[in-house]
């Protein structure tokens, strides 16, 4: 009993102290060649579903040709965007507008699941109202 004990916290000490650090810059990802002072975010995990994939699409669809906006995806999954997924309190896929200038955040996340599926241009129509409401 002694020596199982002693093995399984050798193979737990061993696997904690092989804990690899690190310390990466966070760089988004901007579908504008620009960054913006307003920016729409979603944030996904490595296995998107249906809906999370729409609300990427019609995300992008809403904002085209705004220059005022831009889009950026995170995965939530990768280590390197831990620190921004933490800011946001995002563990899973998530949508929201965030002023760079004055840090407001909207989470827009419950809106883009009821329509992203089903309802494509009521989730348009939504957003564009709610990011004329958020400038």
């Amino acid at each position: 009993m002694k020596t199982k004990i002693i093995i399984v916290f050798a193979v737990f000490t061993t696997l904690f102290s092989c804990k690899k650090e690190v310390k990466e810059e966070v760089k988004p990802i901007v579908e504008n060649s620009k960054s913006t002072e307003v920016q729409l975010i979603q944030f996904h995990t490595e296995h998107r579903c249906v809906t999370c994939n729409n609300i990427e699409k019609l995300s992008k669809e809403t904002i085209k040709g705004n220059d005022a906006i831009s889009f950026v995806l995170y995965n939530v999954d990768d280590e390197k965007n831990a620190k921004v997924a933490e800011q946001f309190e995002a563990t899973g896929t998530s949508l929201y507008l965030y002023n760079s200038k004055t840090k407001a955040i909207k989470d827009l996340t419950e809106m883009a699941f009821m329509y992203a599926k089903n309802e494509g241009e009521k989730f348009k129509t939504e957003l564009q109202k709610e990011i004329s409401e958020f400038k």
